[in-house]
């Protein structure tokens, strides 16, 4: 079987400036007062925005140059100023799954998605994360969460059918499958992976004819995976299957 992160801006808020009277009756002082305290507030906001905005740009590019430590102590920058940007926290995480901190990954994860339980990339990449970590249960609750918000994302139905087939539930897995096939009918990985989920539970033919389906989009790649994955152990007296790698 076959296992298979996201990036977002922030807005600068626009200044606003506010003119005021150069003479004004004795009882608007305090009110001038108070709005040059709004504006005063105003400004300090947008250019807090401004400041963020930069930082979280410095921090993704450093992600995208995978410098990858660099990246993370810049978006904790970030999140000194704005603990509320789920954007940073999913980014970081992003950085934390690369360098194999996996535990802090999902700490990340989790951040953002308290901050914005919609936000179906940090429930995705958290779903990878725990797979990664053979905790497939857990994985598996992660991808119905962003499935439930983005229902067409094929990779969420792919990586969901990987982690049921992990723990045995195959024909749960195979359904997973095929969703992900009504999506994109010409993902060849999502093909290979379903023989092997059909090769695990003894169903030959069904394995052999999503073999096949596999090897026709990618052959080379298809055929020297087959050779070697024990999936397939149960198929390798199988004629079919040796005429199909041949």
């Amino acid at each position: 079987m076959t296992d298979s992160g996201s990036f977002a801006a922030s807005g600068l808020i626009a200044l606003l400036m506010f003119g005021c009277s150069n003479v004004a009756p004795s009882k608007e002082y305090t009110k001038q007062a108070v709005q040059e305290s709004n504006v005063a507030q105003l400004l300090t906001e947008a250019q807090t925005t401004q400041q963020v905005d930069k930082l979280f740009r410095q921090a993704n590019s450093l992600l995208d140059a995978h410098l990858y430590n660099n990246a993370i102590v810049m978006y904790d920058e970030v999140l000194k100023i704005r603990p509320n940007k789920a954007e940073a926290w999913i980014n970081r995480g992003n950085a934390l799954t690369v360098l194999q901190k996996n535990e802090d990954a999902i700490a990340s994860y989790d951040n953002a998605v308290k901050i914005n339980p919609q936000l179906t990339t940090a429930w995705f990449n958290r779903g990878n994360v725990l797979s990664e970590l053979k905790r497939y249960t857990e994985a598996i609750a992660s991808y119905d969460k962003s499935i439930a918000i983005e229902p067409d994302k094929e990779e969420a139905w792919i990586n969901r059918g990987i982690a049921l087939a992990k723990l045995h539930r195959y024909t749960e897995a195979i359904a997973a499958y095929d969703k992900a096939i009504a999506i994109n009918p010409k993902k060849h990985l999502i093909y290979y992976n379903k023989a092997c989920a059909y090769a695990l539970q003894n169903s030959h033919e069904e394995a052999i004819k999503n073999l096949q389906l596999a090897i026709n989009l990618q052959p080379t790649r298809y055929k020297n995976l087959a050779k070697s994955d024990t999936d397939f152990t149960a198929l390798r007296q199988d004629k079919r299957f040796q005429d199909l790698l041949n």
